[in-house]
């Protein structure tokens, strides 16, 4: 439980952070227009995506968060034999992280108002992204043919388990992503773009920082990090 406490409680540091930095806590009702002489509000769209995407975040983290405890406390018991990492997955995770990278290229692009980095961030995101996914289903492959069946270990249950939901969360980015690109293509300017381009690259940072977690627990570094940890406070 300690584990989950701590995970949750830097997530919400670090959300809190940010919604922060784009403005939450700011008075929208000093924030006016006339329209007829009469001062009226404005609301603000991009704000209220931020503040949905960042609330969105954080059950993303806890859902992460109470899998990762769960995977610790299986893997403490006599019947848990650990799985033998594809080398695949750190061709994936080094795609991952150049997609990431892509988007931060577009939402830089978009802050500027360069339309072509903008379009080479979000095709060679999407892309990376995709090729990812592609890189996942090519790992369960080779774990099966090995005959590391899911219902064959817990360890083999929780592999596909962990890599299965974050590879959902991927390809639901990849929707919103699409759709971005779509208006794109279809001739949306630059300012139209910006706030959805922001909303994706700060997604991908996330899934991400999620995965390279998901790879610590996996490669078990993170469960001997643990096992340090309480053997120095102990």
């Amino acid at each position: 439980m300690s584990v989950i406490l701590v995970f949750l409680l830097a997530v919400v540091i670090v959300v809190f952070a940010w919604l922060v930095r784009q403005g939450l806590f700011s008075k929208p009702w000093l924030e006016v227009g006339v329209a007829g002489g009469v001062p009226i509000v404005e609301p603000s769209a991009p704000k209220a995506a931020r503040v949905g995407l960042a609330v969105f975040l954080v059950v993303v983290g806890s859902l992460f968060a109470l899998t990762v405890s769960a995977y610790l406390m299986r893997a403490g018991l006599g019947d848990w034999r650990p799985v033998r990492l594809p080398g695949i997955l750190y061709v994936n995770t080094f795609t991952l992280l150049v997609s990431s990278l892509a988007l931060e290229t577009a939402r830089t692009g978009a802050r500027r108002g360069d339309f072509d980095s903008v379009r080479t961030g979000l095709i060679a995101g999407g892309f990376t992204a995709l090729l990812f996914l592609v890189g996942q289903l090519v790992a369960w492959r080779q774990l099966n043919e090995e005959g590391y069946y899911l219902a064959s270990n817990p360890a083999n249950a929780f592999f596909y388990l962990v890599t299965a939901l974050h590879g959902v969360h991927v390809a639901g980015g990849l929707v919103a992503l699409g759709r971005v690109t779509g208006r794109m293509l279809r001739g949306a300017g630059v300012a139209a773009l910006r706030t959805g381009v922001g909303l994706c690259a700060t997604y991908w940072h996330a899934l991400l920082l999620i995965w390279l977690v998901l790879l610590g627990l996996l490669t078990s570094w993170i469960g001997d990090f643990i096992l340090i940890c309480r053997q120095l406070l102990s």
